[in-house]
């Protein structure tokens, strides 16, 4: 079950990134697009966030997770340029050991 979902909504995911990363580089500044590595420092310095976790949109593009102790979260699309999105940000986020269990059966 959980592959037929996770099949799903790859392409939508797909349509989504390929969206954000072909206006990346003409995007204002409201769009959080810019170098990854600038990204990621500034997800560190600001945010103390780091990778959680990462998985292989399509051929062109990842989606990264970066999370604080504190709990605020990012979401990142990378393209192959090297050029990334900030798709969502937030607080409050749970690693429970338990709940990720439970989720994906494991």
């Amino acid at each position: 079950m959980r592959h037929k979902l996770f099949l799903g909504i790859m392409p939508v995911a797909a349509i989504v990134v390929s969206g954000l990363l072909a206006s990346a580089s003409s995007a204002p500044a409201q769009n959080q697009c810019a170098a990854r590595k600038d990204l990621v420092r500034q997800l560190d310095a600001q945010y103390g966030e780091k990778p959680a976790a990462v998985g292989q949109v399509d051929q062109q593009s990842v989606i990264e997770v970066y999370v604080s102790d504190q709990g605020t979260w990012t979401i990142l699309v990378t393209g192959t340029d090297g050029g990334s999105c900030i798709l969502a940000s937030g607080e409050g986020w749970d690693g429970n050991e338990a709940l990720t269990t439970a989720l994906h059966g494991a």
